[in-house]
């Protein structure tokens, strides 16, 4: 920033002394050309100006619709203007034939005069105003406008040299052009007092770079009003540094207003992927970051099977709830910072420490030579607490217990391998052992696994699959305004499964399609079948899986599924993932198909994935869904709360509407309204519930509340 306002500083210097220079040696210069060569200068300075203003133009109105603002498009707009005239004025100076005809050289200086007061006030009353975002509508309004002004000053042009003269002496006319350039000139250093002023604090390099075009501005309207310039040199340095004041301009612009605020939006992007990927307490990579790097590891010993053996351990501190209850929770957490930088302190190359919340490690190993080799590493990390942990209260010894899988051979996904890792550690400090390794006897359920699969294949053809409905509430009226709809399985042997334990399977068998066509139709059926009954119409949002969403014609199927109910499409929400974004030319294209039908699009889970801007500025998107990890702990989580607030003040300048997930009591829902969030869903509100009890519970009473 310091070499920014350095230059700025020497760009008013520099300027001072060419005038002062151009002044001393005027007569000098005067005799060193003749009119041929200065109209030729003049022309290409000109020409210059003309596209720099266009430029100008061009980049408001082309570039980056989806980051408009009212500055960028007012400035946008004032350019156009300012070009045709400039180009005018310059043709008409110079003595081209055919405008030379129309337009003498004094009245070209008119016409400048005009463009000069027509940017100096434009510059005026956009930079003095806070900047806002707009929309693509607000665009064609402004650029209409503008469009009937710039052709109202044509006409003015065209017909203004033959009327003022009978109107005015020559006399008066030449008193109000110096008037007029008088006015010009001032209000250029009233724009740069303006844009110095406010806060006397730092000037951003942008805004610095507008303050030294305003400075080239002011230097060329006095070289053009110099009472010894006559069709001589100084018009032609006026030129000189309105062009060079047009191209500062056309930086400053694009920097202001668009390359600032996507930094703005990289940062904050850069600041969701640390706090969803990190432990706040001991700034470790966390659990999310762990699945992705063993997904990495996996993906990599697949293409290379010359890697080795890769490990992965799961650490518990035993006995930790004893130490959290003696010593405290500062004293807890201060040892799990120890117990972090120790063990991190002593990782090598291809090893890797995370933080898995509560006392919980994780330590991967990628590229081991052998299996035993593995096993020596995990007993040398047993070996670093021999020495006690110092605390304010003293020294403390503690003992680790760790789980090991292997890869390959422990699992095939990352999910498998930190789950089999987990069993092991829980099994270790069952049977009181320092180090288990996974095998398939601690938790084996392939054939329970496999005969789930086979039960529900028949589950639909037995109606065992029903819907719950959980309601989504407006934050301010606490409104009724949607329901989400969740699957639910009643087994007839098993009774009630988690979706937790069916819907993986489903995935990977590939039954969530036709389970997933199921859900649609049931939920769009039921939300017709409710407005028939005359409540009042909500939106109902419906999950997709990644399996369905990959289906090329998914589209089409849903557009028939909402043509044969007869279902309008603006009630239904559609809710995908982050990670069904990452192939984002196939993203694109899907999403372009479901919007086109009609439905809402929703990110599911939003913040648990690696957060990507690029989905949320390009593709059709209309909110965002904050996972319930973050709502959960937010009141005593200031790294949840950070991430919570982070995520809804993006929503909002993106203008997506932002629900909250996992609700469950009033200071987080004061919370969720004090970060302006739109909508949301959890127990404080309601459990998911079935449909008649949906129906009773909040229809009933929504349409009462109307009739009343």
């Amino acid at each position: 920033m310091k070499q920014e306002e350095k230059k700025t500083i020497h760009a008013a210097i520099g300027g001072a002394l060419l005038f002062l220079l151009i002044q001393i040696f005027h007569s000098s210069l005067n005799q060193a050309y003749d009119w041929d060569m200065l109209s030729a200068f003049y022309l290409i300075a000109g020409c210059c100006n003309v596209a720099f203003a266009f430029s100008i133009f061009t980049q408001g109105w082309l570039f980056f619709s989806n980051r408009l603002s009212k500055g960028r498009l007012y400035t946008a707009a004032l350019f156009l203007g300012v070009s045709i005239f400039d180009f005018i004025h310059t043709l008409g100076f110079v003595g081209v034939p055919f405008i030379s005809s129309y337009i003498s050289s004094g009245e070209s200086l008119w016409i400048l005069t005009f463009s000069r007061l027509a940017s100096s006030i434009g510059i005026l009353v956009i930079f003095s105003k806070e900047d806002i975002p707009v929309t693509i509508t607000d665009k064609i309004r402004i650029f209409r406008k503008a469009f009937v002004l710039i052709l109202a000053a044509l006409a003015v042009v065209a017909f203004g040299h033959t009327l003022f003269p009978q109107l005015m002496s020559q006399l008066v006319l030449e008193s109000l052009k110096r008037i007029m350039d008088m006015l010009v000139l001032f209000i250029y250093l009233i724009a740069v007092a303006i844009i110095v002023y406010p806060g006397k604090g730092e000037k951003s390099a942008s805004l610095l770079i507008i303050i030294r075009s305003l400075i080239f501005f002011v230097f060329g309207q006095v070289f053009f009003m110099n009472p010894a310039a006559n069709n001589d040199i100084d018009y032609l340095i006026g030129m000189i540094c309105s062009g060079i004041a047009y191209y500062l301009l056309l930086q400053g612009v694009y920097r202001l207003t668009i390359e600032e605020p996507f930094q703005e939006y990289q940062a904050i992007e850069s600041q969701i992927n640390y706090l969803a990927f990190h432990d706040d307490l001991t700034g470790l990579p966390n659990r999310r970051r762990l699945m992705q790097r063993v997904e990495e590891m996996i993906v990599a010993g697949e293409k290379d099977r010359s890697k080795g053996f890769s490990a992965l351990i799961i650490m518990n501190i035993n006995h930790f709830k004893n130490i959290n209850d003696s010593l405290g929770h500062f004293a807890g957490d201060r040892m799990l910072q120890t117990v972090s930088e120790r063990i991190n302190s002593e990782a090598r190359r291809n090893e890797e420490l995370f933080s898995m919340g509560a006392d919980e490690f994780a330590f991967l190993m990628t590229e081991r030579s052998s299996l035993e080799g593995s096993m020596i590493r995990a007993r040398e990390l047993l070996r670093l607490f021999e020495l006690p942990i110092e605390l304010d209260s003293g020294e403390y010894h503690i003992t680790l217990s760790l789980g090991m899988s292997i890869f390959p051979g422990d699992g095939e996904t990352a999910e498998q391998l930190i789950q089999n890792a987990d069993t092991a550690v829980h099994n270790a400090k069952d049977q009181g052992v320092e180090i288990r390794r996974y095998v398939p006897a601690m938790q084996m359920k392939a054939k329970e696994r496999l005969k789930l699969e086979n039960d529900m294949r028949r589950a639909l053809e037995r109606n065992e699959f029903y819907l719950v409905y959980q309601p989504q509430v407006h934050l301010d009226t606490e409104e009724i305004v949607g329901m989400e709809a969740l699957l639910r399985w009643d087994h007839p042997k098993r009774g009630l499964i988690s979706p937790s334990e069916f819907i993986p399977i489903a995935e990977e068998s590939g039954l969530i399609v036709s389970i997933g066509e199921w859900v649609l139709k049931t939920a769009c059926l039921q939300n017709k079948m409710w407005q028939n009954a005359g409540y009042q119409p909500i939106c109902v949002s419906i999950n997709l899986s990644m399996r369905q969403f990959l289906q090329p014609n998914l589209a089409g199927k849903i557009g028939t599924i909402l043509s044969d109910i007869g279902l309008e499409a603006c009630y239904v929400d559609l809710e995908i993932t982050e990670s069904m974004t990452l192939d984002k030319e196939t993203a694109f294209d899907q999403l372009q198909r479901l919007k086109e039908l009609g439905v809402f699009i929703s990110i599911d889970d939003f913040g648990t994935g690696y957060s990507s801007l690029h989905y949320l500025k390009n593709m059709p998107i209309d909110r965002l869904k904050i996972d319930r990890s973050f709502v959960q702990e937010v009141m005593e989580d200031s790294n949840d709360a950070a991430i919570v607030s982070t995520i809804t003040s993006m929503a909002h300048h993106l203008k997506l509407k932002v629900t909250a997930e996992g609700v469950e009591n009033k200071d987080q829902l004061q919370f969720l309204r004090q970060q302006r969030c739109h909508e949301a869903q959890g127990f404080l509100f309601s459990k998911p519930i079935q449909a008649l009890e949906f129906e009773k519970s909040f229809l009933k009473m929504l349409r009462l509340e109307i009739h009343s």
